[in-house]
């Protein structure tokens, strides 16, 4: 037998981490690598001249991606006091569309080491002999894109991000995640990248803040425990 029906899952706090973390994140690795061209044999170059700066651009977005799905949870689960359908819908189509983004970034990471291993000329070949290849997560490139109009539209019929201007700008925010570009080794320096994650954290920072702030604080342990875990975690992975 449930004891709390009123559980929620992931829960407030990782929620709200990913509403603010998840945009900021996303920011930080398009800036990083804003002044790069924007299709593959740029970012392999860039690479090859500063793999320092490009890894931690890419793993800044893959980070902020991932954490971009307790943030949807958040959003979904207010739209679906009024309209379920389009919560569920917007939730499915979102979270499917960030797996297709992390299965791009770590295509991303496979090309960078072939740079370090047969050299950037060689690698840009072989990035341009195999860039069209089948994988099943072509199917869900339209749902990278398509799912976050789907969220916005439930979000803005369901007044999920607050009434008035205010909340429609937010809404606006939201959809505008859809033109973020999208595949392997995608660069930033086209504004559309800026314009669209400015509006995604237009519409999730404040919500996250807010989020974070209506409850309790967490048990002083549990924030140490999670503190703790995390290089620790890191550790494990990295040793194998």
């Amino acid at each position: 037998m449930i004891k709390n029906e009123t559980t929620t899952l992931p829960g407030r706090w990782i929620e709200g981490a990913g509403l603010i973390l998840g945009p900021v994140l996303l920011l930080a690795g398009v800036l990083a690598r804003i002044e790069e061209g924007d299709f593959f044999p740029a970012q392999l170059a860039a690479y090859a001249r500063q793999p320092g700066q490009m890894v931690l651009s890419y793993s800044l977005f893959a980070a902020g991606t991932v954490l971009l799905w307790p943030a949807v949870t958040a959003v979904a689960r207010r739209i679906g006091l009024r309209f379920p359908g389009w919560a569920r819908w917007g939730t499915v189509l979102v979270v499917f569309g960030l797996f297709g983004r992390v299965f791009h970034a770590g295509v991303s990471h496979l090309a960078f080491q072939l740079v370090d291993a047969i050299g950037v000329e060689a690698a840009t070949r072989a990035v341009e002999s195999t860039y069209g290849a089948f994988h099943v997560f072509k199917a869900v490139n339209v749902f990278i894109m398509a799912g976050w109009v789907v969220l916005a539209i439930g979000a803005f019929r369901a007044r999920a991000l607050g009434a008035g201007a205010l909340g429609i700008a937010r809404c606006a925010g939201l959809a505008l995640a859809a033109g973020l570009p999208l595949g392997v080794l995608k660069g930033s320096s086209d504004p559309i990248s800026l314009v669209a994650i400015l509006g995604l954290s237009v519409a999730l920072v404040p919500l996250g803040v807010t989020t974070l702030k209506n409850g309790p604080s967490p048990r002083w342990w549990a924030v140490a425990l999670t503190i703790g875990l995390i290089p620790v975690a890191f550790f494990l992975g990295v040793s194998g």
